[in-house]
């Protein structure tokens, strides 16, 4: 899941800026959504706080409600984010190379009355490549323990019954999540299945699939029967590297 972060006070912008990342999106199988901001306010500090997927945020340098230039160190230096893009756009030129400057390390700082579609176009672009190349972990809060997973690592994530969690079984080791499973889902990319209503999969963890006795055989050789009749076509077409 990507998360564009669009801080903009001029409405008529913000469409510019969905329309150009809707046609890019076109061209990939990846999830997306929008959040938009007219400043930096307490919505905007929550939202750039929770781990919800990957972030690209888009910042006007100037608003009402701060600054982007704060906005970008908040998220670099408080938030200790260093995985999420941010492209700084702005009216306000004077501002560029200060920005740059700044070590916040900006994906671009562009000038909306200079060549600006086309240079937001390439910004973005640049920004899912660094989506597409990130190490990708799952990452979550348990008892106040901040945990990071590497997506390779996850077996299975199973919602434990009668309990409002999923345990993450590792080959590592087991955790658990607060949450149910559909909230789980979204923070995971395309390797991971449903197979069932309480179990998503780790597709690239499969040793092996007996269709005949509906058994999963992972590679650490734990073994999974949990699989419902219509994903059973889905399994067989990833082991035998058509899905």
């Amino acid at each position: 899941m990507i998360n564009f972060m669009i801080c903009e006070e001029d409405s008529s912008y913000i469409d510019k800026y969905k329309e150009i990342i809707d046609k890019i999106m076109m061209n990939f199988d990846i999830e997306y959504s929008y959040h938009i901001f007219k400043g930096y306010n307490d919505k905007w500090k929550t939202e750039a706080t929770e781990e919800n997927g990957f972030k690209v945020y888009i910042m006007t340098m100037k608003s009402k409600q701060g600054s982007g230039l704060d906005a970008a160190r908040y998220v670099r230096e408080e938030l200790d984010d260093w995985q999420s893009m941010i492209i700084m756009v702005s009216a306000h030129l004077e501002y560029k190379y200060e920005a740059l400057g700044k070590r916040l390390m900006l994906i671009d700082y562009i000038s909306k009355y200079d060549n600006f579609e086309k240079r937001l176009n390439e910004a973005v672009k640049i920004s899912i490549k660094n989506y597409d190349r990130r190490p990708k972990t799952l990452k979550f809060t348990y008892k106040k323990t901040f945990y990071n997973i590497e997506f390779r690592k996850i077996l299975y994530i199973e919602k434990e019954q009668d309990n409002k969690r999923c345990i993450c079984r590792t080959i590592e080791g087991n955790y658990y999540i607060s949450g149910n499973l559909s909230t789980v889902s979204k923070m995971l990319d395309n390797r991971f299945l449903q197979i069932c209503r309480s179990i998503i999969i780790n597709l690239e963890q499969i040793e092996s699939y007996n269709a005949k006795s509906n058994i999963i055989t992972f590679k650490n050789k734990e073994e999974l029967n949990a699989i419902s009749r219509s994903k059973k076509k889905d399994i067989v077409k990833y082991v035998r590297g058509t899905f």
